[in-house]
């Protein structure tokens, strides 16, 4: 789980997924020491999941980032901007100013 995914849900959504992964990792604890776990890889994400829903809402709670409100928009990746600003014909590519520059040697 991305840390960008977190930020866009709300509180409520995050303190139930970490009860849920608190009970996964529990269930889990109690297979480990009755047998052979199928993917013992499992705790480890889930332990690193479950560190990060709980950074999420401390930053969160002290003020450091705020979490994403419910009714708006999640913020747009700083690559999907700079991609669209290219699609609107704001800035050129290399190759589309090559293709300018040869045609106007030849006109």
């Amino acid at each position: 789980m991305k840390v960008f995914e977190l930020r866009e849900k709300s509180r409520q959504e995050l303190t139930d997924l970490l009860n849920h992964l608190h009970k996964e990792k529990f269930n889990l604890l109690l297979r480990r020491g009755a047998q052979e776990l199928p993917n013992p890889l499992r705790m480890k994400t889930l332990r690193r999941d479950i560190a990060r829903i709980e950074t999420v809402l401390q930053e969160d709670e002290l003020g450091t980032r705020k979490l994403l409100e419910p009714n708006k928009t999640p913020i747009k990746d700083k690559r999907q901007k700079a991609k669209g600003e290219n699609e609107k014909g704001k800035g050129k590519g290399r190759k589309e100013k090559d293709k300018g520059k040869k045609e106007k040697e030849k006109g």
